[in-house]
């Protein structure tokens, strides 16, 4: 169980005591910065087969979690924000302040939990733990590129 332990905690990130989803979610932008520093420009397709291939084995992983702790979504099972995070950041070509961005607005969106996000929390299992934090990482993608789209209609271009 140690090695499923260390994957849905997010390298033990989930038993910060302050804050352990802040926790994951540094752990997921960690990883997008060294897909980037490791891949380039290409990092974004990277990030979405990473995506596309982990979040079922997640989900069961999240899964495992809630079993091992013996409550509903624990707070060390952090594997969702990881995931969540390289949602809010998927088809964005790297950037550091779309990176920050996404991870602010990441936070404060799995904090509120809009709807339907807190909603589909309750389902049972990994999915209801994995499925609000993808929810509100699609919401902060759209948020992100919103505004990137407003910037540009003044002229700001942050790229």
């Amino acid at each position: 169980m140690k090695i499923k332990e260390l994957l849905f905690t997010a390298f033990y990130a989930g038993y910060s005591p302050v804050a352990p989803g802040t926790a994951g979610s540094l752990v997921g932008m960690a990883i997008y910065f060294i897909e980037y520093l490791i891949f380039g420009e290409r990092s974004w397709i990277v990030n979405l087969i990473v995506i596309l291939v982990l979040f079922y084995p997640c989900t069961v992983l999240a899964g495992e979690g809630e079993r091992f702790f013996g409550t509903k979504d624990p707070s060390p099972v952090v594997i969702d924000e990881v995931i969540g995070y390289w949602i809010s950041v998927m088809f964005f070509p790297f950037n550091v302040k779309i990176a920050l961005s996404a991870f602010v607005i990441f936070r404060i969106l799995d904090v509120v939990k809009p709807w339907p996000a807190g909603r589909l929390q309750r389902l049972k299992g990994g999915l209801g733990i994995m499925i609000d934090d993808s929810v509100v990482a699609v919401y902060t993608f759209l948020i992100l590129l919103a505004s990137i789209l407003a910037l540009k209609f003044f002229n700001i271009n942050i790229y």
